[in-house]
């Protein structure tokens, strides 16, 4: 059977000023599969989920294909492209309790009532329903991050990039959001692509690894 959210990468080669940083490198994922990218500072991990969002900078050049769930996006607007990411800081607004935080990327055609049941819902997925109505100012990290992804996910992305999310949490916290995260995404079946410098987030993620800058 098809895989419904699956997430290519073809023959894709990013270069800056002549010199090729990423590629030629190709991989697919399936739904709720997580592939790794790791490898030192300036090996392109950055470059190459900003190519798969659609951000990569014009000082860059590029070539390759980016499908998701068979269709090509290359030349899609990256708000376009349904794809989430999930980056190490949080990035909540901060004029926004929790809750309008998180309805704020439900999709547009969506009822009030419903809107709200699907915070209820997000808020009680990630342990923490009766936060609605706080300020994000006053969660901690690991509340932040988990209120951070189930605001990813409510967008209802078809993939999601994860961009060292777990970097600046102590080793107690990480391990604990490492399985939340992973936990989610294989619930919400999309596939997904994390960059990290750590091995242990790799392993965790139980998935391919591919190491930028080894040939």
């Amino acid at each position: 059977m098809r895989q419904k959210y699956s997430l290519e990468l073809r023959d894709v080669s990013i270069a800056l000023d002549g010199n090729t940083i990423v590629g030629p490198l190709s991989f697919k994922i399936k739904d709720g599969d997580v592939v790794t990218i790791m490898g030192a500072s300036g090996s392109g991990k950055s470059s190459l989920l900003n190519f798969i969002c659609g951000n990569l900078p014009n000082e860059f050049s590029q070539e390759g294909r980016v499908l998701l769930n068979d269709n090509d996006i290359t030349e899609t607007l990256p708000e376009k492209r349904q794809v989430g990411i999930l980056f190490q800081d949080d990035l909540l607004f901060p004029h926004m309790s929790v809750g309008t935080n998180l309805a704020f990327s439900i999709p547009q055609g969506i009822g009030r009532k419903e809107r709200q049941t699907l915070v209820e819902k997000a808020l009680a997925d990630a342990g923490m329903s009766g936060f609605g109505s706080k300020d994000p100012a006053t969660l901690s990290g690991g509340q932040r991050s988990r209120i951070s992804l189930m605001r990813a996910l409510l967008a209802k992305p078809q993939a999601i990039l994860l961009d060292e999310p777990f970097n600046k949490l102590d080793s107690s916290l990480r391990q604990k959001l490492r399985q939340f995260v992973f936990s989610h995404t294989i619930k919400a079946k999309i596939p997904c692509v994390l960059v990290t410098h750590d091995i242990e987030d790799a392993k965790a993620a139980k998935g391919k690894i591919i190491n930028l800058g080894i040939q």
